[in-house]
């Protein structure tokens, strides 16, 4: 017989979302409106997402999707069609909601293989107005959303594990095995913002990461704040940073699978010179790399990341960037996301500053965010202000 998660323990993930990780950890209030976007395969989690919603005193907004829909659209779509955008419908969906739930789950991992990734961008960039108009509203403090996962078999099957066992890791992960998992994760980020208040008074003017086939420099700029534990994902054990994108240089050799688009890109390599990506190789799943890169801004990085071992309790390969991102292991993890950057890493009000300004500091700005991970062991060097130099990470540990 199939797994499936106890009512019980759904009841608890969903107030783990609803009356925790929204509001930026303080939860949802009542009168505001939460739109769930919940594909078809997690329906037993959308009930129990709305029943949080309701006793919260909110007003539940349910986009229901249904499973393997996608490919067929690719195939029959125009060009007129891939390029449609939606104006009013999303600029009143913007308007009405102030929170976002939305659960990763996939019946298919690989629906799209095969389609063109022309196509696949083509769609990306026609949202970008959507994705412009949400960050204004996030970056007025107006606006906040949460990212978590329901697993599903063709997923376990995906990474090899049993149902069972995949939910296992989400249990973990999220501290559902715990009688009260809003309490842990409140634990959690004080010791995650203990180690971020050490490394925003490092004045960190830029970084060396040196590991098996990666010798790279991201340079911090200015004005810049670390971020983690804000409740934006469920689970998140990071640490991390949006970087002046115009001082990454040198190569990186990323170790983790990356889902991305319906497809599968392994054993990505990238290289920056003057910030951008002068090369782009995977072992497979090479064009989808190149063809997403190539999309206007996502050549630049928009995020930097590490998560120590010690705080992580995620251990195996999830196939599901929420996870792998934030997977501990051995070593902790690195990641670097190609594409716009979080303008909350900003030290000032993010919604007082103009688009030209964010260029003039170097925030990256892209319809692409993609975060690909490396689980090899590195060393992370601060270069500081001034001019010494300090290992803030090794052996998969902040050294702060």
């Amino acid at each position: 017989m199939s797994y499936m998660p106890s009512a019980e323990l759904l009841d608890k993930y969903a107030d783990v979302l609803i009356n925790f990780a929204l509001n930026s950890g303080e939860g949802v209030k009542p009168g505001e409106v939460v739109q769930l976007r919940v594909p078809e395969c997690a329906k037993p989690f959308l009930v129990a997402l709305r029943r949080a919603v309701l006793k919260a005193g909110a007003h539940p907004l349910v986009f229901f999707a249904p499973d393997d829909f996608a490919r067929e659209f690719y195939e029959l779509a125009n060009e007129d069609q891939l390029n449609f955008f939606a104006e009013k419908f999303h600029r009143g969906t913007v308007d009405q909601i102030d929170h976002t739930v939305a659960i990763l789950a996939q019946t298919n991992k690989q629906e799209l293989t095969g389609i063109p990734t022309a196509k696949i961008m083509a769609v990306q960039k026609a949202l970008k107005p959507y994705q412009d108009w949400r960050r204004a509203k996030e970056s007025a403090g107006d606006y906040t959303w949460v990212l978590a996962m329901w697993g599903t078999q063709a997923m376990a099957d995906e990474v090899g594990l049993s149902l069972e066992d995949y939910w296992s890791e989400i249990i973990k992960a999220c501290y559902l095995d715990e009688p009260k998992p809003a309490e842990k994760w409140q634990a959690l980020y004080t010791e995650l913002y203990a180690t971020k208040d050490k490394l925003d008074a490092l004045d960190i003017e830029k970084l060396h990461i040196e590991a098996a086939d990666t010798d790279l420099w991201v340079q911090i700029g200015p004005n810049r704040k670390w971020l983690g534990g804000s409740g934006r994902n469920i689970p998140s054990f990071e640490l991390f940073v949006s970087p002046d994108w115009r001082g990454t240089s040198g190569n990186i050799q990323f170790t983790e699978p990356l889902y991305r688009y319906g497809s599968l890109i392994k054993g990505a390599y990238l290289e920056f010179e003057d910030g951008r990506v002068t090369k782009a190789t995977a072992s497979e799943g090479e064009d989808l790399l190149r063809e997403m890169v190539a999309v206007e801004n996502a050549d630049k990085i928009g995020e930097f990341s590490l998560t120590d071992r010690r705080f992580s309790r995620i251990t195996k390969f999830m196939g599901e960037t929420l996870y792998d991102e934030n997977v501990g292991g051995e070593w902790g993890n690195t990641h670097v996301a190609v594409g716009a950057a979080y303008r909350d890493s900003f030290t000032g009000d993010p919604a007082t500053v103009s688009e030209k300004q964010w260029a003039q500091m170097g925030y990256n700005n892209s319809v692409v965010h993609t975060d690909i991970v490396a689980t090899s062991n590195r060393t992370v060097t601060a270069h500081l202000a001034d001019g010494t130099t300090k290992i803030i990470y090794r052996d998969g540990e902040f050294r702060v």
